[in-house]
């Protein structure tokens, strides 16, 4: 495994990250699984919240005590559950952050967050107040850095520009590349890391059927998957070549690779087990397929 720094923090992490959303429900499946990724190098797990209602927490915390001060814990904040369980509600006041961290803290049996992150968030909300919240946190020592999750342009910037973000997770992929207009550089000159999610495209690039996929009809990302196979064989994994077209970003720390199965994280654990894609085969990908962009919240 390799490893990078998230930003401006001395947090080290894997450059292949833990998504914790795509575990069961059995807490000894999931020990096995996340004890078999910190075997095999993985240091970076994300969750939420908002995941199975609180539960993913509980079994993550569970499978990483044991482990807690080598590893790097992250999950988020801002969708609070109805009283009813019916559906969740947008939240990002500072009385709902600084209360539900404590909440977090007793489901991942930690006294401490390593990356506490805003789970959204809209050019509606109180922005300094949010911030408010997270510098609070940080004070207390309940949290070592914050960051957003978010794809939305307009709403990163506004974080980025206000105040010292440790990371902005986001969507990237050969097939959703809309970050590179405006995101990447700019996180990039602030030392602000971006976490990569869905840099799969849910399966599309790997092993899934082509469907349409955002702006993408489907003949488009029959194009793209047959370039992903088309450097890959025997030695190189469609996986590999996917996740490494994603890291090969400078401004992107980690690629956070929702993993349910043993067959799925031994696919992103062998990711650097063959060399980096060459300024070729990069541009090969890029050239691909038209790029896209963002066309709202811009």
């Amino acid at each position: 495994m390799e490893y990078r720094i998230l930003g401006n923090t001395a947090l080290s992490v894997s450059k292949i990250g833990f998504g914790c959303m795509s575990l069961g429900e059995n807490d000894a499946d999931n020990t096995r699984l996340l004890q078999a990724a910190i075997a095999g190098g993985i240091n970076f797990f994300d969750t939420a919240d908002l995941y199975a209602k609180g539960l993913n927490e509980v079994s993550v915390g569970k499978a990483l005590k044991a482990k807690r001060k080598d590893l790097v814990i992250a999950t988020k904040v801002g969708n609070q559950w109805k009283a009813d369980g019916s559906g969740w509600e947008w939240n990002p006041r500072k009385t709902y952050i600084v209360a539900e961290v404590e909440e977090s803290l007793k489901r991942l049996q930690t006294d401490y967050i390593d990356l506490y992150q805003l789970h959204g968030g809209t050019l509606q909300d109180n922005i300094d107040e949010t911030i408010e919240a997270f510098t609070l946190l940080q004070q207390q020592g309940k949290i070592r850095y914050y960051g957003i999750s978010s794809i939305r342009p307009n709403v990163i910037r506004s974080y980025a520009w206000r105040c010292p973000l440790a990371s902005v997770m986001m969507q990237y992929s050969l097939l959703d590349r809309r970050p590179e207009e405006s995101c990447l550089d700019l996180l990039a000159g602030k030392s602000i890391a971006v976490l990569a999610r869905g840099s799969l495209a849910g399966g599309l690039l790997v092993d899934k059927p082509a469907k349409d996929y955002l702006n993408y009809n489907k003949s488009l990302v029959e194009k793209a998957s047959a370039a992903i196979q088309s450097l890959s064989d025997h030695q190189r994994s469609n996986t590999q070549t996917a996740l490494q077209f994603v890291l090969q970003q400078p401004a992107i720390v980690s690629a956070v690779v929702g993993i349910r199965t043993a067959a799925q994280l031994q696919a992103a654990l062998t990711t650097f087990e063959q060399p980096d894609l060459s300024k070729d085969q990069i541009l090969l990908l890029q050239n691909v397929i038209p790029l896209n962009y963002y066309k709202e919240h811009r």
